[in-house]
């Protein structure tokens, strides 16, 4: 951070941090309660009279994050006016935002702020920064690929999100046999890993496209978390069916992710607004020339009347010809929207990044969706009004025989009077 300030303000600047010098220290020493304690790092941001500055603690592999750690780095920050303390682990959050540590004491967060970031999250943001955003100085450049090669290899301890927990094989099986209660072991930790799972998704996605996809956290998520997974838990016990979305910058819809775990099935799908003017059949062909169909694809069209749930017909797009009237309504009806659906199978291992695994099946079908549907399309938008024929006046400073020749606007400029400035002007 301190020799890439380009990549530490991408970093420090969702913390509150200001643009200016970067000096980082490892492992300062600090005294609490007569007991000598070494944070990880300390970062310290000077700008002008203004100084930030925050505690860093960091995990790798597969240790977690300790409670009371934090509860004292806290307390640390607290009496050395520290502004935040930063927490580093391969822990990603779920869509609630809360920290990944749970118990952690909301008093102690009066005057310090916590923030965690996963290092898929940070490595992530460097991967933006060098392949999108661009680093300035090329030793600089030169050093955050480093950092990259770095935290790439298995050696580094910052780990992808691979894997869906110790409980994941005794649920997904209880979910296929139809036993899957609020009671089943491991039902809360499969929806937070799930929720983790699509946060994942998000920062895969703004690595190859160098945009700020993210998750779609629904408000109760932020306003009330402990509602917010009671809710999730009593629609996934009723459904097996685990939920998301994710937001991608400039595209004409959310990519919708639905895991059946009964039927074993991934399905991503994107909703598009149809046309507002035009024929109907023009409003499908309008979609489908968008699409381009590639030998071997498979996506699955289905259009919408208004104030309908239940889809007016459906075609398979790929490299043979579609019927694309089974897609048309009946007459007085009108298209509201299409659904572009992706569907693979579901990744059965609980841990891997290859389609047999859970995690690594929904990704690949995400980012599969992506390509093959908001990749391609554009939104509707309705053609520039024309201007009226020359010929046809609507205008006062035009009569209605036609355009006034030269020798009609110099004899209107004779006759008049004097003081007509605001003639003139016109």
């Amino acid at each position: 951070m301190q020799a890439v300030p380009e990549f530490a303000f991408a970093i420090l600047g969702n913390m509150g941090a200001p643009k200016g010098r970067i000096s980082c220290f490892i492992e300062p020493e600090f005294v609490l309660d007569g007991k000598k304690l070494r944070p990880d790092g300390l970062i310290v941001v000077e700008k002008g009279s203004k100084t930030w500055t925050t505690l860093v603690e960091v995990k790798t592999n597969t240790n977690p994050l300790k409670l009371d750690q934090i509860h004292a780095y806290l307390d640390i920050a607290r009496l050395n006016g520290i502004d935040s303390l930063l927490t580093i682990s391969n822990e990603v959050l779920t869509l609630t935002g809360l920290h990944p540590t749970p118990g952690i004491d909301g008093r102690k967060l009066k005057k310090t702020n916590l923030t965690h970031f996963s290092w898929i999250r940070l490595l992530t943001e460097a991967l933006v920064q060098e392949k999108f955003r661009g680093i300035s100085d090329p030793d600089q450049a030169w050093i955050l690929r480093e950092l990259i090669r770095y935290l790439q290899d298995d050696s580094s301890g910052a780990l992808s999100f691979t894997d869906m927990g110790s409980g994941w094989v005794s649920l997904r099986d209880a979910a296929a046999q139809g036993t899957l209660s609020a009671k089943t072991p491991f039902v809360s930790e499969t929806i937070a890993n799930f929720e983790s799972l699509l946060r994942y998704a998000s920062f895969r996605i703004s690595a190859k496209l160098g945009v700020q996809a993210s998750e779609v956290a629904p408000k109760l998520a932020k306003l009330d978390p402990k509602k917010h997974q009671i809710n999730e838990l009593q629609k996934f016990v009723s459904s097996s069916v685990l939920e998301g979305a994710i937001a991608v910058p400039k595209t004409v819809s959310n990519i919708n992710i639905s895991v059946d775990l009964k039927a074993g099935l991934v399905r991503c799908f994107v909703d598009v607004q149809a046309p507002r003017e035009g024929r109907e059949q023009t409003k499908v062909n309008w979609l489908l020339k968008q699409l381009a169909p590639k030998a071997g694809e498979q996506v699955r069209v289905e259009s919408y009347a208004k104030r309908s749930s239940v889809a007016i017909g459906a075609v398979i797009v790929n490299e043979s010809a579609v019927d694309s009237t089974v897609l048309v309504p009946g007459p007085g009806k009108e298209i509201s929207f299409f659904r572009l659906s992706v569907t693979s199978k579901m990744g059965s291992k609980r841990a891997g990044e290859d389609s047999k695994a859970f995690v690594g099946s929904v990704v690949q079908t995400i980012e599969s969706c992506y390509h093959l549907t908001l990749e391609r399309l554009k939104a509707w938008a309705p053609k520039a009004p024309k201007l009226m024929d020359a010929g046809v006046s609507h205008s006062p400073f035009e009569p209605e025989g036609g355009d006034l020749g030269v020798a009609e606007v110099a004899q209107v400029l004779e006759e008049a009077p004097n003081d007509s400035s605001d003639l003139l002007d016109a």
